[in-house]
């Protein structure tokens, strides 16, 4: 016999749980101990949301389900927002929280919250443990289900009784999934679709971020040469390098990219649902779509595609390139002279703030870029440098720029950061952040000092919240309610134990990233910037622009 707490903990280490990102309460004491003696490192977090979105992060580079752990009440409902995170972004994520005793009560209602309730429509199970007996088969169920297609959050409550009960079961033995595949003949029928089209693009969604599917897309691409795009959470899935890449979909419409997605006839959409904001409006009359996925598209005004393959994505797309017949009259020259004119254009831009003060958002994406290594790892925070990240930083590696494209949080950039360096110590990582974001979990700097990490953290300073500001100014409202202070950044990390830095000009961004990429230890680096480019480039470049390149 054993306590149920260590045959929770003993059915964890048996799903290969390595770390347990947590903020523990009295009620997780008996898990705490049990955890104590077990293999699973222990991650102590300044704020539940740190812990879940590590968690959440760990699940998106490893594919295995991260896990996470908060005590009742209020250490629950911080776990919410990570949840949702987590369910949207379909990164496989466990979350543990405690309770009360069940059986008998203590203290009446006291910090008492129906979480289970409360979890259901951010998870895709939520379950209160309620016999020792059966800790094995619903953690086994837990982990079957965070990691399946579409991958997402589950929550397990433990009562502090139920922890504490004596039990004789035993582990169950996880087992690997393997997904059905497509009918032969919708994959020939979206081969005789694409085999007849004039103008077809190939779309690259976060769904197809998995090594098999990768290798099948390139094969795509490579044997019929059609041009591709992706969204913003499938940027890296193929090297955009590629001379047959022409950019990433990061506003809905009307960017330069839009000139070839507009003029295409049909789409290979491979792995992308509506979750993420939609790269392209349909039209009924306009260009067909072939979604290929795991899971069926979910039909609304926007998308309706008019063939769904269903099932293994690697299998349908390498099927896909085998079946389709190679069409001459295939017009593929104006997406890349559209991508050429797009990259000329930038580079000019960025070029103009050599030798100002405040950095431009073109100049800091083009200086992260060269200062990155091709595997080098940038998370973002949330805010309207994102949009300048996802359509202008290209990405060489899959999982190279983490972005939430779903709930898009702010607040979870630096915690993601953190987990990204702790699972791939080897690689380069910087957290870009705004001030507006970073502030909201800048307290998890003590952690990454704590834990020895070697990273950068770039505050970009506009003492505002930016993104809202950019669509205030878009609206023609006048400018209020959106402007905050600021610390000083270079103590605030000096008080953490962290490094600060401060950069003075344009000039100096590429020497200082540089140097604390180099050095150890946690770096936060103060980068004031300049939005008004938001304004004359996201606003009045883009409606005044033309197609006619």
């Amino acid at each position: 016999m054993k306590k149920a707490s260590d045959l929770f903990i003993e059915c964890l280490e048996n799903e290969g749980v390595e770390y347990i990102f947590a903020v523990p309460g009295e009620e997780n004491l008996a898990i705490l101990e049990s955890l104590r003696k077990s293999k699973i490192k222990l991650i102590l977090t300044r704020h539940e949301q740190g812990a879940g979105f590590m968690a959440s992060t760990y699940g998106r580079l490893t594919g295995k389900a991260g896990v996470c752990m908060a005590t009742l009440g209020p250490g629950a409902t911080n776990l919410l927002t990570p949840a949702a995170y987590a369910q949207l972004g379909a990164m496989p994520l466990i979350m543990i929280t405690g309770q009360k005793p069940i059986k008998k009560s203590k203290q009446g209602k006291f910090q008492i919250i129906d979480i289970v309730e409360t979890m259901k429509p951010l998870t895709k199970m939520t379950h209160q443990i309620v016999h020792g007996n059966t800790i094995p088969a619903i953690i086994r169920e837990s982990f079957r289900l965070a990691v399946e297609e579409r991958p997402g959050a589950v929550h397990l409550e433990l009562p502090e009784d139920i922890a504490e009960e004596e039990t004789d079961a035993i582990p169950f033995t996880p087992n690997r999934r393997i997904y059905a595949q497509a009918a032969e003949k919708v994959i020939q029928h979206a081969a005789e679709m694409l085999s007849s089209a004039k103008r077809p693009l190939i779309l690259i969604g976060a769904g197809a971020n998995r090594k098999r599917i990768s290798k099948s897309t390139e094969k795509l691409i490579q044997q019929t040469g059609i041009p591709f795009f992706n969204t913003q959470m499938g940027k890296g899935v193929i090297d955009e390098r590629h001379e047959l890449f022409i950019g990433t979909a990061a506003l809905s419409s009307n960017d330069y990219i839009h000139c070839s997605i507009d003029r295409a006839d049909l789409v290979v959409n491979i792995g992308h649902d509506v979750i993420e904001k939609p790269p392209f409006f349909m039209e009924h009359g306009g260009k067909k779509v072939i979604h290929i996925n795991f899971f069926a598209a979910v039909v609304d005004e926007i998308y309706f595609p008019q063939v769904e393959v269903i099932g293994d994505i690697a299998h349908s797309v390498s099927r896909l390139a085998d079946l389709v017949t190679i069409n001459k009259d295939w017009n593929t020259t104006y997406p890349k002279r559209v991508k050429k004119h797009f990259l000329q254009h930038f580079q000019e831009q960025a070029n103009k703030n050599i030798g100002k003060t405040l950095i431009t958002p073109q100049w800091l994406v083009s200086v992260m870029r060269k200062v990155m290594p091709d595997d080098g790892i940038l998370t973002l925070d949330n805010g309207v440098y994102k949009i300048w990240f996802a359509r202008n930083y290209p990405s060489y590696q899959a999982n190279t720029l983490l972005l939430d494209n779903a709930l898009a949080t702010m607040g979870a950039g630096l915690p993601s950061g953190m987990a990204a360096k702790l699972i791939m110590p080897q690689r380069k990582v910087i957290s870009v952040c705004g001030d507006g974001g970073f502030m909201m979990n800048s307290q998890e700097i003590e952690t990454a000092v704590r834990l020895g990490l070697d990273m950068v953290v770039a505050v970009l300073r506009d003492n505002a919240y930016g993104m809202i500001k950019w669509k205030q100014a878009g609206m023609g409202l006048p400018k209020f309610g959106l402007d905050y202070g600021n610390p000083d950044f270079v103590k605030y990390a000096e008080a953490y134990g962290a490094k600060g830095s401060r950069v003075n000009s344009a000039n100096e961004l590429e020497s200082v990233l540089s140097r604390c990429l180099l050095e150890p230890g946690v770096h936060i680096v103060e980068i004031p910037v300049d939005y008004s480019e938001n304004e004359r480039v996201l606003i009045e470049e883009l409606k005044n622009k033309t197609c006619l390149i």
